[in-house]
């Protein structure tokens, strides 16, 4: 019985991470095709599928395309700062827009790698990310703040610790982001 909880547990292992991507892609799929089922270029509705994601594709690229262009740009802050000012919607979007710019966008906040002293006494460091140098708006001099993420998870917390318990790490945040959320078993790429 032991051998096949142990067999079980390492078929888990290696099942949840593709069995997790595959629902997420076949999830969107199954959205576009709902989305596009009004189109109908021919009389095979996998095909009409098909021909609707790549539209959609190159939609999203015109618009990246587009997002590039001054006058954009220009509208988009206006709609972005009517967002921010409403009520219960900035709670929401900011926090949203801020995530998605620390992983994806122009201001990649998950850059500066380093190991924190979170427990002198048995001499443990965490590994995490600097988040902002300067504390001094709030008060606080010669702190950081430190984002350390949780493994397995896209959570985490924020700790302000002395200049003095962090070593940068010379790595790339990528891969310390991943070497993190996978509770350290993933290779880092040299």
């Amino acid at each position: 019985m032991n051998k096949f909880l142990k067999y079980f547990l390492q078929g888990l292992v290696l099942c949840i991470p593709i069995g997790l991507t595959l629902m997420v892609l076949i999830k969107i799929f199954f959205i576009f095709e709902d989305l596009f089922s009004f189109v109908r270029f021919t009389k095979l509705p996998f095909l009409d599928t098909i021909i609707s994601l790549v539209s959609l594709v190159v939609f999203i690229a015109l618009i990246g395309l587009l997002a590039s262009s001054f006058i954009f740009k220009r509208l988009f802050e206006f709609f972005e700062e009517k967002i921010e000012q409403a009520p219960v919607i900035r709670h929401i979007y900011s926090p949203i827009k801020d995530f998605m710019n620390a992983f994806m966008g122009n201001k990649k906040s998950f850059n500066k790698p380093v190991l924190v002293l979170t427990n002198p006494q048995a001499n443990i460091q965490e590994v995490g990310f600097i988040t902002q140098e300067d504390l001094s708006d709030w008060g606080i001099k010669d702190k950081y703040a430190v984002y350390l993420p949780y493994s397995y998870s896209f959570s985490g917390r924020l700790v302000i610790a002395p200049k003095e318990q962090i070593t940068p790490i010379n790595a790339d945040g990528g891969d310390a982001m991943k070497f993190i959320i996978s509770g350290g078993v993933t290779d880092v790429d040299k």
